[in-house]
């Protein structure tokens, strides 16, 4: 049985799904994963990119990291070797930094301007945890999709199938 904490185990389950998704990805030729396949970042290096991007940003405001962010819909890395490289660390740091979550931060108040609308918004710091784990959920459900476009089987995607989440008997 899992012995962490909800977002612990959100910041495996992140990893562990990167890990899969990006082992099928590699598989892919460059202009396969480069083409624009219609999806809202076009392709899936474009999806890969804009993750690791918001995810970047995020965790910047949360930290105060200095993670370098250009602007949305830009690629952060054109090399494929060099995003999965960047991808697994950044999905250290972020499991690293579930880790040392405290319950007083979370529930505490959280500030941050928007990137995308210039505007400010306010509320309670684990609702902007939870969009982080969400809006990952919710771009690689994406690249899933384009995977098996092309024919490519990502595998099971679900929480109770990452190891050691939950016992199997």
């Amino acid at each position: 049985m899992y012995q962490g904490t909800h977002y612990q185990l959100m910041a495996d389950y992140n990893r562990w799904m990167n890990r899969k998704l990006y082992a099928v990805c590699a598989d892919i030729p460059d202009d396969k994963r480069k083409a624009d396949l219609g999806a809202f970042f076009k392709s899936i290096h474009g999806t890969l990119n804009h993750l690791l991007w918001a995810d970047r940003i995020w965790l910047r405001r949360f930290t105060g990291e200095p993670f370098v962010v250009g602007k949305m819909g830009e690629d952060v890395y054109a090399d494929f070797e060099t995003l999965r490289a960047e991808r697994d660390t950044l999905d250290e740091f972020i499991l690293d930094w579930a880790r040392n979550l405290r319950p007083e931060w979370l529930a505490g108040p959280f500030e941050f301007t928007s990137v995308q609308d210039g505007k400010t918004r306010c509320g309670p710091a684990w609702v902007f945890v939870d969009q982080v784990f969400n809006h990952q959920t919710h771009h690689r459900g994406q690249v899933t999709t384009l995977l098996k476009q092309l024919g490519h089987d990502p595998g099971v995607t679900d929480i109770p199938w990452l190891p050691g989440a939950i016992e199997v008997v």
